[in-house]
């Protein structure tokens, strides 16, 4: 029986453990869906890697891939890792100035790369990293080889022996993966994990899924993130069938034709999931229409621990039959899990998609950390609105005195590459990692996160605001889709805001306000007086010293393509501040 030690082990451990299935890793390209077994997979993976032992690759070299989820990630994942070197993954969606630090900073010697025009600009980065001694794409492309021509290159140079000889020499606590943190400021930070690292970690959360190799996993975020890489490791570990959606766009259409058993996302998803569900009620007329928001005001009652009383259940059972059904039927009708992590989701989705029958687990992590820390869970005091749950198996946790969090565990990174004082200002003397986040216990066990350490401020009056914890709240309104809170140095705290524009237009519809552009839109007075009355109303929620005294609204959507989010869509504050520095000013005089 194959022990998992090494991240590679996965292979002989799926063959062992689970029955043959065509659809191991699955794909949809050009409307069909395109499915391997495991059998597939693993003769791929090792004609892989007889390639690139052909091509010279050695054990320590590191090798970069950029593409969108799909069954070759996992190839190229295990060759590289079976032929002793190093996997880099890196986002799509990053400037070029990144690439080149990165492939220069890391040493890469391969890159793979997905797409015609992502090819082009990765070869014009890649000719000033000495390195770089080609780049290869994935399919078919003129001027680049792909993947499959080394696939080739290894069915024609096979050496079995070679490569069992040096699997033989990875031991488990070795490197395994570089992974560069997109990070909000500055270079990227290397993240060096061992197998053991990422091993530890999709073991510890093993017990969550409820279901087993009948199952069915959809998969978008990109892998190259240790998030959703860590469950693709785990859902291999439980023989569960990987679907990778198409894109972000056709995530509806995928989920309606497979029917995922699960699937992990960002809170930006669920929350347009339920804008849209939201939408639809609002074409209803008359008692539908009645009928519908009902259900929508009785899900936000729902107590999630299940402490509601009779009368409560007799209500959601007719609430369930004409509503929430119709909801779970729209997302495919088989979530037995959604898993959200990156940032942290309003509670009232929570309750609405856990009324629904769509059981939401939220998680907490770093790449650091491998990633998972804390993580809801179905045991006892395993969830509680507005908090990550419990602190994983195998994971010690505490707060340190000024309210950080700090965590100990087999998940911790073995350090940033090539940055051994970065390292040490991390992880202390005693091994606990410092997370940068503030959190607190409830007194049932489970961590809520309050706010990041060096994003909390002080106002020019000597009063701390955390406007994480301010933004998040504020976004609970269908109104707002982003927002930033400033105000370091000055006499109060202010905000941009960027308007959901698709929630406006349907609003505008129903007020009979014609809408022209989104530019117009944010100057129209009864507009402005919308989106101001949002944030007054959180403002009664909010300290005195809190309270958002001056807002400008944005004329366009934040996204990554136009720098002010992150890959996993998290702000980049430092970025925001700069780009938009004239309208902040402005903001305090």
């Amino acid at each position: 029986m194959t022990e998992i030690t090494r991240i590679f082990d996965l292979l002989p451990y799926y063959v062992e453990n689970f029955k043959p299935k065509d659809d191991a890793l699955a794909v949809k390209e050009d409307g069909v869906w395109k499915k391997f077994s495991i059998g597939q997979y693993i003769q791929v993976s090792d004609n892989l890697t007889y390639g690139l032992i052909a091509m010279g690759v050695k054990p320590g070299d590191t090798i970069a891939t950029i593409t969108n989820n799909r069954p070759e990630w996992n190839f190229l994942d295990m060759a590289i890792m079976q032929a002793g070197a190093i996997h880099v993954p890196v986002y799509p969606t990053i400037s070029a100035a990144d690439y080149q630090y990165i492939f220069n900073h890391a040493g890469i010697k391969f890159v793979f790369v997905a797409g015609e025009e992502l090819s082009k600009r990765i070869k014009e980065a890649s000719t000033a990293c000495p390195t770089v001694e080609e780049v290869f794409t994935f399919k078919t492309r003129k001027d680049f080889r792909n993947i499959y021509d080394i696939v080739d290159l290894g069915q024609e140079n096979p050496v079995p022996e070679r490569v069992q000889e040096i699997k033989n020499n990875i031991g488990t606590h070795d490197l395994a993966t570089i992974i560069y943190t997109s990070g909000t400021t500055g270079n990227p930070k290397g993240v060096m994990l061992s197998h053991h690292n990422i091993i530890s970690n999709f073991k510890a959360v093993s017990y969550i899924p409820t279901f087993g190799e009948e199952g069915k996993a959809l998969s978008f975020l990109p892998l190259c993130h240790v998030y959703e890489r860590m469950l693709n490791y785990l859902y291999q570990y439980l023989g569960i069938s990987v679907y990778y959606a198409e894109s972000l766009a056709t995530i509806t259409d995928n989920i309606k034709e497979i029917h995922p058993d699960m699937m992990c996302c960002v809170p930006r998803l669920l929350e347009k999931i339920y804008d849209r569900i939201q939408a639809s009620g609002r074409k209803l007329k008359g008692v539908k229409r009645m009928i519908f928001f009902w259900a929508v005001d009785l899900a936000l009652h729902y107590d999630v621990q299940g402490n509601n009383n009779s009368w409560y259940m007799l209500r959601h059972k007719i609430a369930d039959k004409l509503i929430y059904s119709k909801w779970r039927e729209a997302l495919g009708g088989n979530f037995k899990i959604i898993v959200s992590g990156g940032a942290s989701i309003q509670p009232r989705l929570v309750k609405t998609f856990r009324a629904a029958g769509l059981p939401i687990y939220e998680g907490y992590g770093l790449t650091e950390t491998s990633p998972v820390v804390a993580v809801t869970s179905t045991e006892s005091n395993g969830i509680k609105i507005g908090t990550v749950g419990p602190p994983l198996r195998g994971v010690d946790v505490m707060i340190a005195t000024d309210g950080e969090i700090l965590a100990k565990g087999p998940g911790i990174m073995m350090g940033y590459y090539k940055d051994p004082e970065l390292t040490a200002s991390v992880i202390d003397e005693d091994g606990w990692f410092h997370t940068g986040d503030i959190g607190r216990f409830e007194p049932e066990g489970q961590l809520r996160i309050t706010g990041r350490k060096k994003e909390i401020f002080k106002t020019s009056l000597g009063k701390y605001i955390a406007p994480e914890l301010l933004e998040n709240k504020i976004k609970e309104s269908p109104f707002i889709d982003n927002i930033i809170v400033v105000g370091e140095n000055q006499k109060f705290a202010a905000a941009l805001i960027v308007p959901d524009f698709i929630h406006l237009k349907s609003w505008c519809a129903i007020k009979q306000i014609p809408y022209t552009t989104d530019e117009e839109m944010i100057a129209v007075p009864k507009v402005r007086q919308r989106i101001l009355k949002v944030v007054e109303q959180f403002n009664k929620t909010f300290g005195s010293t809190e309270q958002i005294k001056k807002v400008e609204i944005m004329s366009k959507e934040w996204t990554t393509n136009s720098g002010e989010l992150t890959p996993t869509l998290k702000l980049k504050r430092a970025f925001i501040v700069s780009k938009y520095q004239n309208k902040i000013d402005k903001l305090f005089t």
